[in-house]
């Protein structure tokens, strides 16, 4: 088989950018952050970008004090402290409204004013206009949590200030809690919310005293919706895109066969969202940083596989998302490429499960009784196949076929991929221009194939 021609001049920028990201630059497969205990943020205005075209004014926390060249981000900075932690998180206001933050989740913060706060807001201490209030809390609990504006939050965390913690737990790294059930190879971060752009522009271009007279925040109408501050097809653009200056994280999860990949799914703004993972159902085992555990110490016995996580407002899910093929009904690496499962060649080329070796190959972590199966369906050639920018040119794990001049490109690698998305249908528009909103694709890479 030839590899396919790629036509890069016939891509847009951030297809091009993703052409990069899955050649092995710039990828991610750890959640992008800043760790703590200790951080400065700003709140200031900037502009976003979407898909479509389009460009919304932001208020957003920036990474950094007063005075610093840094722009806001949408989402804020993910904040990234370990179990047991003194966290504080200074934050100044370059806003003409007062801010805050509040930490759900989080038990005992202290909001102490640094300078030129209002003491009686209500929900915490907020910074006036050039002013300076900071919060500290212990991190007592691992898991994955919010933050946001506790200053009229309909409109602040609208506008975008709102942001994910993440706390780690004793056990380490690898594990999203204190129990061996909750290990894995990788994690993703999907921080779900929405967009009434009329209140962006009201905003904008009239003041925030000129919302009161449009009933825009009661009578809320989303026309856009976002993965980590990016609509679809830019969450799957690399990381910190020139391209976005304000919306530096992506959402492009890959994986390899056999590995429990964790998502922190976030609900982030005021609607609920269906976040459906094509390629197996995911097993959530915790929800709001609180391990499903039936009593301390035994583990995700309460856990349960979902086949769409039903993201609501405010709430945080993490879960376990596995692969192997399992049970497809054929070989995944195909039949003319010699291959074994468990030391054991292929020995029938119509399938014998018999034959097959039981369980997973620890290498390819094929579905044994599944090898050397074929295919099941006769693909027609090429010149009658209308094919996507993933489609490799095979069915097969790993292996690469002949394309039309133009097509394809967006796997290079031969890998499987999968749509992760809303399963609200107007949820992938941007202002009802499809594909885009709340999309991103999953790539599970051959093994072998390095994913940093």
């Amino acid at each position: 088989m030839s590899r396919p021609v790629i036509e890069v001049k016939r891509l847009t920028i951030p297809f091009a950018g993703m052409l990069l990201f899955l050649s092995g630059f710039n990828a991610q497969a750890t959640i992008d952050g800043i760790p703590g205990p200790s951080f400065s943020l700003t709140a200031k205005a900037d502009h976003i970008s979407t898909a479509d075209g389009g460009s919304m004014l932001l208020w957003g926390y920036a990474n950094g004090p007063a005075g610093s060249p840094v722009r806001a981000q949408y989402p804020g900075p993910t904040l990234i402290v370990s179990q047991g932690a003194a966290v504080t998180v200074t934050l100044s206001n370059n806003l003409t409204v007062p801010v805050s933050i509040v930490f759900p989740g989080q038990e005992g913060v202290k909001a102490t004013c640094i300078a030129n706060c209002d003491a009686n807001g209500l929900l915490t201490v907020e910074a006036l206009p050039g002013g300076t209030v900071s919060y500290s809390f212990t991190a007592a609990q691992p898991g994955t949590y919010l933050y946001h504006s506790g200053t009229q939050p309909e409109l602040q965390v609208e506008m975008g200030l709102v942001g994910a913690l993440i706390v780690r737990p004793y056990a380490g790294a690898n594990y999203a809690y204190n129990d061996p059930g909750t290990k894995f190879d990788r994690e993703y971060l999907f921080l779900l919310s929405e967009m009434d752009p009329r209140i962006h522009q009201t905003v904008e271009f009239q003041g925030v005293a000129a919302l009161g007279t449009t009933g825009y925040l009661s009578d809320y109408h989303a026309n856009y919706w976002f993965i980590n501050g990016r609509t679809g097809p830019d969450t799957m653009d690399e990381p910190g895109s020139a391209m976005l200056p304000a919306q530096p994280y992506n959402a492009f999860p890959r994986m390899h066969p056999g590995e429990r990949v964790l998502l922190r799914v976030i609900g982030a703004g005021r609607d609920s969202h269906p976040f459906h993972t094509h390629g197996n159902h995911a097993r959530v085992i915790a929800l709001d940083g609180r391990l499903l555990e039936s009593a301390p110490g035994a583990g995700p016995d309460l856990s349960r596989e979902v086949f769409t996580i039903n993201s609501i407002p405010g709430e945080t899910v993490d879960a376990i998302f596995e692969w192997t093929g399992k049970d497809l009904g054929w070989d995944i690496y195909g039949t003319t490429v010699a291959h074994t499962c468990n030391g054991k060649p292929i020995t029938n080329p119509q399938g014998d499960p018999a034959a097959a070796s039981p369980g997973y190959d620890p290498v390819t972590k094929e579905y044994c009784p599944d090898h050397g199966k074929p295919f099941p369906v006769t693909l027609p050639e090429t010149q009658f196949l209308a094919v996507g920018p993933f489609y490799s040119g095979s069915p097969f794990m790993g292996a690469l076929g002949a394309l039309p001049p133009g097509e394809g490109g967006m796997n290079p690698n031969g890998g499987f991929p999968f749509m992760w998305h809303s399963h609200n249908e107007r949820e992938l528009t941007n202002y009802n221009i499809f594909p885009g909103g709340m999309l991103t694709m999953l790539i599970i890479e051959p093994p072998g194939v390095p994913i940093p």
